[in-house]
């Protein structure tokens, strides 16, 4: 049976101070949480004193990125080794913001995918089609090359170790979200991409994730889906109260 992973990705928001105490909330909440895994991905400046945390709770630590090289003249970026060494657990990959913004590909994403897998962390692959994509009828073509894209040449092995947030770009921060029937079958249909490429004890196993605007007002609809295995949440990440909301909807829906 899968878990349910319900992560919160702060984005850039939050100093440091404020970032330790949104942790330390987080923590006390989820203190009764027993079969939802929780991740929290603050900024990276504030990644080392939220460690500090969560080290020894049932909170996992998570970055919002990382290059796909180990060292060199990358002005600006961070390498697996350096994020392992703090305790993360888990690298959110290829979110819409870093493809849209800052020239993120499926090439670079599969990059990264493997230093993730190869240092023992897992990452959270993310996909997902704009609105304009959807209305176009290329959704499911999208969606195929950006899942065939962030796999490719992993083994069903390095395959099961991953996570797939599937984040409709259109419902990102926009209070839009997709009703529980068109997030299923979207759901479904990428559960069935992993399924042409591993076969159906992958796919099976593999956590798909939704992240498009989910709150608490809707999360217990979404997450009694049938492929929908937790969350990536953004905006509502950013306050305790609504966070654990979510997290507590998972926990009730296993």
């Amino acid at each position: 049976m899968r878990k349910y992973i319900i992560a919160g990705n702060w984005k850039m928001n939050k100093t440091v101070a404020q970032s330790v105490e949104l942790a330390k909330a987080v923590v006390e909440a989820a203190k009764g949480i027993k079969n939802t895994e929780v991740v929290i991905a603050p900024t990276f400046l504030a990644t080392a004193k939220v460690a500090d945390v969560v080290k020894g709770t049932n909170v996992k630590l998570a970055v919002q990125d990382v290059h796909f090289e180990d060292q060199g003249a990358f002005t600006g970026k961070v390498s697996v080794d350096m994020v392992k060494d703090l305790g993360v657990e888990y690298i959110i990959l290829g979110h819409s913001e870093q493809r849209q913004y800052f020239g993120e590909t499926d090439v670079s994403v599969n990059k990264k995918v493997k230093k993730t897998l190869a240092a023992g962390l897992k990452p959270i692959i993310c996909i997902g089609e704009t609105l304009a994509e959807r209305q176009g009828g290329t959704l499911e073509t999208v969606l195929r090359t950006q899942v065939t894209g962030a796999y490719a040449g992993l083994s069903e092995a390095d395959a099961l170790n991953t996570v797939i947030a599937y984040e409709p770009v259109w419902a990102i921060g926009t209070g839009v979200t997709a009703s529980d029937e068109q997030a299923q079958d979207t759901q479904a249909f990428v559960r069935s991409t992993v399924k042409e490429i591993y076969g159906e004890k992958v796919s099976e196993s593999i956590t798909i994730q939704y992240g498009g605007s989910m709150k608490p007002d809707n999360a217990a609809g979404l997450l009694k889906q049938k492929d929908i295995d937790g969350g990536l949440i953004g905006g509502a990440a950013l306050k305790a109260d609504l966070f654990i909301a979510i997290v507590t909807a998972a926990e009730q829906s296993v």
